[in-house]
């Protein structure tokens, strides 16, 4: 501690700084929260380290006012601003009073600590409901973020990678195993060779924005209801000026290794659908890969600081195995394929096609083609105002079906595999998909769910919040058209229970597979 920090700290922790309130404390590497009453102070530690500096007064606040600037951006009700710690002629500290200021704290309305989206997921309640609308709220604020083509791109990734390389050599030792550590680091700098015009591509086209940065569960909270991130990185452009999808590659690497892939499918679908961002989609092992081994560095750099006889220590290290573990399998993924669900509207389409997501191809899952999403966005109306008899005329389902076949073969050509949800009456439609994993060399698996008129209704018509139009006439529209011959698709009883429909179909997956 240099500035006088240490008298800083003290005076923080005293109750007697904010009329008695008692105090919780947090501790991080780099700062230090105050918990007071209905508020919360950060300090940022005297520290300096390779990548973060705040060795000086004046370096702390500069980071303090851009921490507050950066995260009003997700969390506008959560960041009060900066205050200083001020000394008196006494010597005296005072928090935001006069004085001459020896330290700066960011200052930030508390929040529960159960509400913090970590702690949810280790206690087994993070709602998979609360994925779409966390997905959307970072679709949204990558939007609206601002560029930064001065970053990113293959000298981005390629200092994300040395540095990981850096890392395992100087903290590995002993816990890392070096063949794996080297394989891992081999194979990233390979990716990146193959996948360096993509990014330069991405680049220039604004991709590279400034972003979160640090976008894991810990630093998403629910507040009022809603996702809220915060903590953003601010201390260094490096870590935050970076590919949108590398920012989300972050939290999708976080749930899934927390053993989530329904939430992990859910963020990346959603993301997806709100930015049609599918030309990234091949950077995605890269990026998670990445992000694992970052973890795996930190983690293996944390267990250093720890005594060796203490848990903690060996805790890091089997956490650092298992980011590495992580990092190496993620840029070896399976073959993609393609699975088309159909049947009738209120079959359980969209159910058993989310259900199958997940467990399909490389994480987080198949990419998910909807026609009722695509036939909004084609006809520019929002996802839940219904349509008229316009919008399903012969010439626009025909679009909607091109655009399918054509989107699910862009994404198959990059490598990630893609489940389409779509009725599929007609025979052109089921021939025109089936050709899309024909013609690419890919395994196709197409299901035809079938139930009674009377389930299909009794589906269909209480359902809300939802794209699909289909009502009791659409249904009974549908049935009068008739499907012509379903050849090869695998046949489904949709009326039984969606986890025994979704039992079936995995198994047939698996033996077409």
């Amino acid at each position: 501690m240099r500035d006088g920090q240490a008298a800083v700290i003290a005076f923080l922790a005293d109750p007697a700084a904010y009329g008695g309130a008692p105090v919780e404390r947090i501790d991080t590497h780099a700062s230090i929260v105050f918990l007071a009453g209905q508020r919360a102070y950060k300090l940022k530690r005297a520290v300096r380290y390779d990548y973060l500096d705040f060795s000086t007064p004046e370096r702390r606040r500069a980071c303090c006012e851009a921490e507050v600037r950066l995260n009003r951006r997700t969390a506008p009700a959560l960041y009060r601003g900066v205050l200083p710690v001020a000394r008196h002629v006494d010597g005296s500290l005072t928090l935001g009073g006069g004085g001459t200021p020896v330290d700066w704290v960011v200052a930030m309305n508390r929040f529960p600590q159960e509400a913090v989206f970590d702690r949810l997921a280790v206690a087994g309640r993070l709602d998979p409901d609360l994925m779409p609308p966390l997905a959307a709220s970072i679709a949204a604020f990558h939007a609206t973020a601002a560029p930064r083509p001065d970053h990113g791109g293959r000298a981005g990734m390629a200092w994300v990678i040395e540095g990981n390389a850096a890392g395992f050599a100087e903290f590995g030792n002993g816990c890392l195993d070096r063949s794996a550590a080297a394989r891992a680091i081999d194979d990233a700098r390979g990716e990146l060779d193959r996948r360096a015009a993509l990014l330069e591509r991405r680049r220039a086209a604004g991709l590279v924005r400034q972003c979160h940065g640090d976008l894991h569960l810990r630093n998403i909270v629910l507040l009022d209801g809603r996702p809220t991130l915060f903590d953003a990185i601010e201390f260094n452009d490096e870590i935050a000026c970076i590919d949108v999808l590398y920012d989300l590659a972050f939290l999708l690497m976080d749930l899934w290794r927390r053993r989530l892939p329904r939430h992990a499918n859910a963020v990346w679908n959603r993301y997806l659908a709100e930015t049609t961002d599918f030309g990234g989609v091949a950077l995605l092992p890269l990026f998670l890969s990445c992000r694992a081994a970052v973890r795996a560095k930190t983690s293996a750099t944390a267990a250093r600081l720890q005594p060796e006889k203490d848990t903690r220590h060996s805790e890091l290290q089997d956490l650092a195995r298992e980011y590495l573990a992580m990092a190496q399998a993620l840029l070896h993924p399976p073959d993609a394929s393609l699975i088309a669900v159909g049947g009738f509207s209120g079959s359980g389409k969209s159910t058993l096609a989310q259900a199958l997501a997940p467990s399909v191809g490389a994480v987080p899952g198949a990419v998910l083609l909807r026609s009722d999403e695509i036939r909004k966005r084609l006809l520019g109306v929002p996802m839940l105002e219904p349509l008229g008899a316009e919008g399903y005329a012969p010439e626009v389902s025909r679009r909607v079906y091109a655009l399918l076949a054509e989107r699910a073969a862009a994404i198959i050509r990059e490598g990630h595999s893609v489940v389409v949800d779509a009725v599929h009456a007609r025979e052109e439609d089921r021939r025109a998909i089936e050709e899309v994993a024909a013609r690419l060399s890919r395994t196709f698996v197409g299901f035809w769910l079938e139930a009674p008129e009377s389930v299909l209704i009794a589906r269909a018509e209480p359902r809300r919040n939802d794209p699909s139009d289909a009502d009791a006439a659409v249904i009974r529209a549908q049935r009068a058209q008739g499907t012509g011959e379903i050849g090869g698709w695998l046949r489904v009883d949709a009326s039984a229970p969606p986890s025994d429909v979704l039992r079936h179909a995995l198994a047939l997956v698996s033996h077409r597979s």
